[in-house]
């Protein structure tokens, strides 16, 4: 199965990456245009208002004696000290003609080498002081150059204060990729979201294709197909192997059947002896044996395909009360629980087969008493079936669910059945995600403990 390519992920983290960079670089750039720290061409109604001021300051100089630079420090010192502007005035070469203020004089020289056509002025800001021009002053014999500043008492823009924090640029930066790495996130974990509940539904035996899994990502697509593939290949290779089970049962049944026939005709002419109860035994034994076979393999191939969610008394309801009355016949008792109130979703055939082997197990090998416990601990149940029969070696606890085992001691051969009964009850639990444990209780006895998974609600 082809899973996605970790380069092409990568990839499109990379493109959300590059492209919230090249979002936040066009906002820079576009907040340039806006910040008064940045020289911009005066607005036409200031730059006419200033216009007018520099018509007025020629006009008041021209009829006023001396050079123009003790005309322009003149008009300076007679300005109103609470004026809300400020005028100051360079020769057409930048050099300053009269004094400025304190704070302004830097800021004022550099503004000077910025702007200096008067048919464009300019406005820009320094710290508090907004500088606008140049203007063009003259007096009839001579020409200056007069630039204009006022205290900027605004808020600064919100876009200013940000590139002036690097640590709310970065915030910002957050929140605007923030939306697209969610949705990238998103769009990636969906499909694989999906994978992954194909991939439980497979681990409970749920052998089922589901096209959904060939939408999304290109990647995912192909990975959907490719498990798609799997299942189907798992499904055939599961049904034949199981179909090939259940034929050759069939078939050892049809020999075996004329074998015990041949054998009760030699017993009628030659009567009882005991070759020939031996046959006879073995043949039923292996009859047995082959009627588990094959009701094994019925359910195995149609475990994965007759699934439903059950309650706890639908299933077993029955099956421990006939458990008791079966006991009762052997002179043993039979103790459980009350059935939980709880649901299991599996194949029901399989799931009664599972409990109904360890309990008819416990009740052969039993001297006296049987005890079933149900305990359910969140969305898992435990059963435990313990007897107080002679047990079976500790180092053998873990083997007595292999198909055809025997024990030696008092399970063997000669009270033992066909060594299948555990071994279905082992394949019903993994089918179902289950586990079958075996150990020793405090009687010396066997206790077999199936671990269940259980569903939410009838039909979830």
């Amino acid at each position: 199965m082809r899973l996605p390519t970790i380069k092409s992920l990568y990839g499109r983290i990379f493109a959300i990456f590059w492209l919230t960079l090249l979002l936040v670089l066009i906002a820079v750039l576009v907040a340039q245009h806006s910040d008064p720290r940045v020289q911009h061409d005066v607005p036409r109604s200031m730059k006419a208002e200033l216009t007018a001021v520099a018509e007025r300051v020629s006009t008041q100089v021209a009829h006023m004696p001396g050079t123009l630079k003790t005309k322009l420090t003149r008009v300076q010192k007679e300005q109103p000290e609470r004026d809300k502007m400020r005028l100051y005035f360079t020769s057409l070469d930048g050099e300053l003609l009269t004094r400025a203020h304190h704070g302004v004089g830097r800021a004022l020289k550099n503004f000077v080498t910025v702007a200096d056509d008067t048919n464009d002025p300019l406005q820009r800001l320094y710290g508090r002081w907004m500088l606008a021009g140049p203007f063009l002053i003259e007096d009839g014999n001579a020409q200056a150059l007069m630039y204009v500043s006022t205290v900027w008492r605004d808020e600064p823009p919100i876009f200013v204060k940000i590139l002036d924090r690097p640590l709310q640029l970065l915030l910002v930066t957050m929140l605007v990729s923030t939306p697209l790495l969610l949705w990238l996130a998103w769009a990636v974990t969906r499909p694989a979201r999906r994978l992954q509940a194909a991939a439980e539904r497979v681990a409970k035996g749920s052998f089922e294709t589901d096209p959904s899994l060939e939408k999304g990502p290109r990647e995912f697509q192909q990975a959907g197909a490719s498990f798609n593939q799997m299942v189907t290949a798992l499904n055939q290779m599961i049904s034949g192997q199981q179909r090939l089970l259940s034929d050759i049962s069939h078939e050892l049944r049809s020999p075996l059947t004329r074998l015990r026939m041949a054998n009760a005709l030699a017993i009628r002419k030659q009567g009882e002896s005991p070759n020939l109860t031996r046959i006879d035994t073995e043949a039923e034994r292996m009859e047995q044996m082959i009627a588990d076979l094959l009701s094994l393999s019925r359910m195995q191939l149609n475990s994965h395909a007759e699934r439903d969610v059950y309650t706890l008394s639908e299933l077993w309801e029955t099956l421990m009360d006939d458990a008791e009355f079966e006991a009762s016949q052997h002179q043993k008792k039979l103790i459980h629980d009350v059935l939980p109130n709880a649901h299991i979703e599996g194949n029901g055939n399989l799931l009664c087969s599972a409990l109904e082997n360890v309990v008819r197990n416990a009740i052969k090998y039993a001297h006296h008493e049987i005890r079933v416990q149900f305990d359910v601990k969140g969305r898992t149940l435990n059963v435990s079936v313990s007897d107080d029969g002679e047990g079976v070696p500790e180092a053998m606890l873990g083997d007595i669910f292999r198909p055809f085992y025997r024990v030696s001691t008092a399970r063997d051969r000669e009270s033992g059945g066909t060594g299948l009964g555990l071994a279905i009850t082992d394949s019903a639990m993994r089918q179902h995600s289950g586990e079958a444990s075996a150990s020793l209780n405090e009687t010396g006895g066997l206790t077999i403990t199936l671990t269940f998974r259980l569903s939410e609600k009838k039909g979830s």
